[in-house]
């Protein structure tokens, strides 16, 4: 089962844009668009539904991310600690890029496993 939504500003133009699915015993989060204080709190919806629905394994995949601001980095750090509090963990799909350089300045490519695609990630 795919799940969508679309986040629209009032000029009408797709800020985020974010699709779940599974693959085996992952819960793979697929998250488009920009990942700042407007949109930020879609995606922390969608990290804690995904946990209450008793996913384990969760897979953020910010390959189609183009900008992050420090609000989508604290929706991720509070998810994964969600997951781990709830016995699971959470992984970050990012290739090179803006934000993985986010990543890496904050010191977050260390707390987090991160892959460089969602078939590394299920593969491991």
């Amino acid at each position: 089962m795919v799940e969508r939504s679309r986040l629209q500003r009032e000029e009408g133009v797709i800020e985020l844009r974010l699709d779940t699915r599974q693959d085996g015993t992952w819960a793979i989060l697929e998250v488009a668009g920009e990942v700042d204080l407007f949109t930020a709190p879609s995606l922390r919806e969608r990290i804690v539904q995904l946990i209450e629905e008793g996913n384990r394994q969760i897979l953020v995949d910010l390959t189609q991310v183009g900008f992050m601001d420090s609000s989508g980095l604290g929706v991720l750090v509070a998810g994964i600690k969600r997951a781990r509090e709830a016995g699971g963990d959470m992984s970050l799909v990012c290739r090179e890029g803006p934000t993985l350089k986010v990543l890496a300045i904050t010191g977050l490519d260390r707390v987090f496993p991160i892959y460089a695609s969602v078939d590394d990630a299920v593969g491991s």
